[in-house]
């Protein structure tokens, strides 16, 4: 029975493969998906039968940032016998990861994931042939991990979290087909007890709580210079909020608190998710406004919006407080960023899905806002309660702090498991 959803499932995908190819005609993040996907073959014939590869999959961004301590980690130790021969690919499966991504320096080839065929499954792995096929945080795709294992080829996933209501954890054919992916991982490096729980309770137990590799990431940033001379010059010794991936519900709430109830103590850098959007955020402020992409910047202006991309995290650092937008839509955006830094952190209600949300939530170093009321208030108890803002800011970077070290228990697992590989 488990063939025959096998065979159903290639036939599946072929069958979207073809559907998707008139909509990327009118789609742009659907056209990259497409035309990037011919490239991938190609990109991946400069990798010589001799070279000794780890390969890494990521469905996009969030999930880059969190496999990347350990790729970073891998490609730092590994020594200089192996250098000459040694790679790493990088996968993505969204536009959203590759196209941001797809000069990062610390990978060999990077590339979308092809269509998850047996066709494009074994010509893949006929080119990478990897010693190791790292996972991170999900990404279960049941043809490949099932020529992973035909070839006995190491794999394990990262930074893993699973809930009750995945599929892996049901009864019936689609839970059996998905289960029997699952068998095919060497281990599970994941963030949490229940998942680890989750997966026991499928008799798998090559499990490790390790935790999320994502605290060690931004751990290292508050090591690096953060500064940046024109935020420097514009906060001026002001009360500074940074609101960062603002969407539209986000920044009405921002507008209004600014335009009738910020004092002239207080400053705003605002980091929308969209920045194509730039002239309705602008337009809608009554206080002087000034733009990152402004020739002369107004360092007097209350409002600063970052019309571009990359700086955001360094721009945390200038702040008192943080408001992390998304929470009015799909979910929160990243808000360990400004906690490493120990900010108070201020999130709309959409939050139950991330782990570190509800644990600052609990702990009063994060805060959730409904609506403007309860925005307006919790920005007028930090700023005039020195006392209940530092102990949030204490909350935040404690729990930073408190959970580091998943990277290091990932590289010395692989090290035990590679040693074909030579590391420092």
């Amino acid at each position: 029975m488990l063939l025959m959803i096998y065979i159903l499932y290639n036939i599946f995908v072929i069958i979207i493969s073809w559907l998707i190819i008139p909509i990327s005609w009118f789609n742009k993040k659907i056209n990259f998906f497409v035309n990037g996907r011919k490239k991938t073959f190609e990109k991946l014939s400069s990798i010589k039968k001799t070279d000794k590869v780890i390969w890494f999959h990521c469905a996009s961004l969030g999930e880059f940032e969190q496999g990347r301590p350990i790729l970073e980690n891998i490609k730092k130790q590994i020594s200089k016998k192996s250098k000459e021969n040694y790679k790493i690919v990088l996968t993505f499966f969204s536009p959203s990861g590759y196209e941001v991504r797809k000069n990062y320096e610390f990978a060999d080839v990077i590339c979308y994931l092809p269509l998850d065929t047996n066709k494009n499954a074994r010509r893949f792995l006929d080119l990478t042939h990897p010693e190791m096929a790292i996972f991170i945080k999900y990404e279960f795709w049941p043809t490949i991990l099932k020529e992973l294992d035909n070839r006995k080829i190491k794999t394990i996933l990262v930074s893993g979290i699973f809930r009750e209501k995945q599929a892996f954890f049901n009864n019936g054919l689609l839970s059996s087909f998905m289960k029997n992916s699952l068998k095919t991982f060497d281990h599970f490096f994941v963030q949490d007890k229940n998942s680890k729980n989750l997966l026991n309770s499928i008799y798998l137990d090559n499990v490790t709580v390790s935790g999320d590799t994502r605290f060690d990431r931004v751990y290292e940033i508050t090591k690096q210079d953060n500064s940046l001379n024109f935020i420097t010059d514009f906060v001026q010794n002001k009360h500074i909020l940074v609101a960062g991936s603002t969407w539209k519900k986000d920044e009405e709430i921002l507008i209004n608190y600014i335009n009738n109830h910020a004092t002239a103590n207080e400053k705003f850098i605002i980091a929308p998710h969209n920045i194509t959007a730039i002239n309705w955020l602008k337009n809608s402020f009554n206080k002087e406004v000034t733009l990152f992409s402004d020739k002369i910047k107004n360092n007097n202006a209350q409002v600063f919006i970052i019309d571009t991309v990359g700086i955001l995290t360094k721009i945390y650092s200038y702040a008192h407080v943080a408001y992390v937008g998304g929470g009015f839509g799909t979910g929160i955006h990243n808000i360990l960023e400004p906690a490493t830094f120990g900010l108070p952190i201020i999130i709309g209600p959409k939050y139950q899905k991330f782990n570190e949300a509800n644990a600052l939530i609990k702990n009063q170093g994060c805060f959730v806002v409904e609506n403007q009321t309860d925005f307006n208030a919790i920005v007028k108890k930090l700023n005039t309660n020195s006392d209940y803002r530092n102990q949030a800011s204490k909350t935040s970077k404690e729990y930073i702090v408190n959970n580091l070290g998943a990277t290091k228990s990932i590289i010395n697992y692989i090290k035990s498991t590679l040693p074909n590989i030579n590391f420092y």
